[in-house]
């Protein structure tokens, strides 16, 4: 029996050598036309997969094949490295979203932005996070016992605008003061920043009287619904606070802006520090428009703290205001014969901090990358907020003179002290490697995404491309020389073949013996 297996698996290993050694043969006898029609195709198939692996890596920085890869072959390969066994990322890798601090108007300059060259700047993602803002600062549990607040609850939630403006005109219908649907409607429906200042201005009296009424509600009962009901109001109230003074920033009333702005820092209430987290961003632009930069070092002085979370608009203002004082009469060549001065030392200084805090700042500022509208929310560090800060400090910097020629003059030494951004930082945590993904999901489509530090090609890509290289040439070659390359062919098959002629030849020649020894016995 065993006997029988052994003669069995020679004979079939003996065809397959037998059908390999055919292989030049065959190669030989197959027309030029052939082999044009095989390597053309080849290489059209290869620039589509090429192309379409650029495209994807474009729009989501990583290659397509290799992301499917690692999910689907990669658990197959080591089922033990799965997403629960991943190392956790220190506090400073953390990729938050926060408001930006000096957002637009929809009605008066989003869809007036949109009307002009029928683009969204707002993606669904921004919007989202928009409306689950209004919804944890603008309602409480007891707003499904009032219509109108009720109204305005389901508002928020709408995708479509003309659907929540419709929602606020009912709401407004039934309380005609509300101050929720006004903001709505000053938001987005108000064409112009002055018609928004006037629905803001009639939801300010509203929610003054609605916040006294709270409070004294919630000092004399002390309970959870009256301690929501103020917060709420407080959270309304301060809102409409912070947008009138952004109309009057917008209007050309800067120092009014400034005073407003002012006022509403001096708010120590806990219970609304998202709201004036950031409002050191909007004095210090308003000081920056007025050109007291006294006024702007000594806010600056106030934020710029190791205990505050710091932003760009921080940064790159101390940066600003430093190299204001050397920038007049800075030159890079005589800097570089007889070395920085103190001052100058400490503008380039500032300008390196600034940098490594957010890095796609100064293409912005520079003007080697095109700005768009700022969305709604931003991620510090990220492209998303390097286009917010460029969009309203660009003529500030533009303001001082030579201060963009020293940005452009020392600003890429900063990548020199921190080669590897990603691993180890130099005054502030490592550089995060989640930015580029959040910014896609901030910034709309036709904007190209800043991605820092960049990223090498994925292999796919290259090996595609090569692949292109390699079959386009010899599609060319084969229309061009068909003999010269079929010859060619045949002597590699043959000389490829030969190891397998060798093998071929032993085991025939073994089953032969073989098949004579079992004859004899």
């Amino acid at each position: 029996m065993v006997l029988i297996i052994l003669v069995f698996y020679f004979e079939i290993h003996s065809s397959l050598f037998h059908l390999v050694q055919q292989l030049p043969n065959l190669a030989n006898s197959l027309s030029y036309k052939f082999y044009v029609a095989l390597t053309g195709t080849s290489s059209i198939l290869s620039v589509f997969i090429l192309l379409c692996e650029y495209l994807y890596f474009r729009r989501n920085g990583y290659s397509f094949i290799e992301q499917m890869s690692l999910n689907h072959l990669s658990p197959w390969i080591n089922p033990e490295d799965g997403p629960q066994n991943q190392l956790e990322r220190p506090n400073g890798f953390e990729c938050k979203v926060w408001q930006n601090p000096m957002n637009l108007f929809r009605g008066s300059e989003y869809e007036r932005y949109y009307n002009v060259t029928k683009r969204k700047a707002l993606t669904f993602y921004d919007l989202g996070l928009s409306s689950q803002d209004h919804l944890n600062f603008f309602t409480c549990e007891s707003d499904y016992e009032k219509p109108e607040a009720k109204i305005m609850m389901e508002a928020w939630r709408e995708r479509l605008e003309q659907t929540r403006i419709e929602a606020a005109r009912s709401a407004l219908q039934i309380n005609p003061e509300h101050p929720t649907a006004l903001i709505l409607l000053a938001e987005e429906k108000a064409e112009t920043v002055t018609e928004a200042e006037q629905y803001f201005l009639k939801a300010l009296n509203s929610a003054e009287l609605a916040f006294k009424k709270s409070l004294a509600f919630y000092n004399q009962s002390n309970n959870r619904r009256g301690e929501s009901e103020m917060k709420r109001d407080q959270n309304v109230l301060i809102y409409i606070k912070r947008r009138l003074a952004m109309c009057a920033r917008k209007l050309g009333r800067v120092k009014e802006a400034a005073k407003m702005f002012k006022e509403l820092t001096k708010e120590h209430d806990q219970r609304v520090q998202w709201l004036n987290s950031s409002l050191g961003e909007n004095l210090i632009e308003c000081y920056l428009e007025m050109g007291d930069y006294a006024n702007a070092q000594a806010t600056l002085a106030k934020y710029d703290d190791i205990a505050l979370p710091k932003s760009a608009t921080i940064c790159y203002t101390a940066a600003l205001l430093k190299a204001r004082l050397v920038s007049d009469r800075f030159s890079a060549d005589l800097a570089c014969r007889r070395g920085p001065t103190e001052r100058e030392y400490a503008a380039i200084e500032a300008i390196h901090r600034a940098v490594e805090f957010n890095p796609h700042v100064p293409a912005y500022l520079l003007r080697q990358k095109n700005l768009i509208l700022p969305p709604e929310h931003i991620l510090k560090r990220g492209d998303s907020e390097a286009v917010a800060y460029a969009f309203h400090h660009l003529k500030h910097w533009k303001n001082v003179d030579g201060a963009l020629n020293l940005l452009h003059s020392t600003w890429e030494g900063t990548f020199r002290i921190i080669p590897y951004p990603l691993e180890k930082g130099h005054l502030f945590y490592p550089y995060p490697s989640c930015t580029e993904i959040a910014d896609r999901d901030l910034l709309p489509s036709f904007h190209v995404v800043s991605v820092y530090p960049k990223k090498d090609l994925p292999f796919f890509i290259v090996f595609t491309a090569a692949l292109f290289a390699v079959t386009a040439m010899l599609a060319v070659l084969t229309h061009q020389y068909p003999e010269v390359v079929r010859n060619t062919i045949y002597n590699f098959l043959q000389m490829v073949m030969a190891p397998f002629n060798w093998i071929s030849l032993r085991v025939t020649s073994f089953i032969s013996d073989f098949k004579t020894l079992k004859m004899m016995f």
